[in-house]
């Protein structure tokens, strides 16, 4: 089992810097490439909760913030996504979110506050994608994908929101690109054409707790 957090953890590495250089060689609008890295995050972080957390919970092994403690403990998602970030050089990502159990998720700007609030506010609206100072930045809504992400949130002793339901946006993956950070300068291209629903957008929720998007 220990092996295998450090192995999902240098795939996801090598995914993005792979996704670093194709975005440099072919010279791609921040928009692009801020979306290419978000639809990377979301893949794996969706995989590690359907198929590591969701799949060895009946076994004991469950997801807890102290998980260095104890080898039948894993990181909660959150916690799998910093770790990740925390390999790769050249940008910045993470969850951020209005109420989040570690006060470090906060959004850093009012912008951010406001890309959290549109995307909670139009489901239709599956990515965000600003300047921000210094920085571009796009977010992409989190969604409560399990009923085990909505019981931690809920049931947390420090939560300041404790009235999630399945299905809902829990806050943002969020990538903060600087604009400075090639000497030749990425261009802020058009927006780029709408692009086909993802499959994990396809996947049909369970019928008990419907998905918002679902009429």
């Amino acid at each position: 089992m220990n092996c295998g957090r450090p192995a999902l953890i240098l795939v996801l590495s090598a995914c993005f810097t792979l996704v670093a250089w194709s975005a440099k060689a072919a010279d791609p609008t921040f928009d692009q490439t801020a979306r290419y890295i978000l639809e990377i995050v979301k893949a794996f972080r969706t995989a590690y909760v359907l198929d590591v957390v969701e799949h060895l919970r009946e076994s004991g092994v469950v997801p807890k913030e102290d998980w260095q403690k104890d080898s039948h403990f894993l990181p909660l998602p959150a916690q799998f996504v910093k770790s990740a970030a925390a390999q790769v050089n050249g940008f910045e990502m993470g969850l951020i979110g209005l109420s989040p159990l570690n006060p470090a998720n906060r959004p850093r700007t009012a912008a951010e506050s406001d890309a959290l609030i549109q995307l909670e506010k139009n489901r239709d609206v599956r990515v965000l994608s600003f300047v921000d100072g210094d920085q571009f930045k796009a977010i992409s809504a989190d969604l409560a994908i399990v009923q085990s992400c909505v019981d931690c949130h809920n049931q947390h002793p420090q939560a300041p929101r404790q009235n999630f339901r399945r299905w809902d946006v829990m806050g943002g993956i969020i990538v903060r690109l600087n604009r400075n950070a090639s000497p030749e300068g990425l261009p802020l291209g058009p927006e780029p054409s709408k692009r086909p629903v993802g499959p994990i957008e396809r996947a049909v929720p369970n019928q008990t707790v419907p998905a918002p998007w679902v009429r």
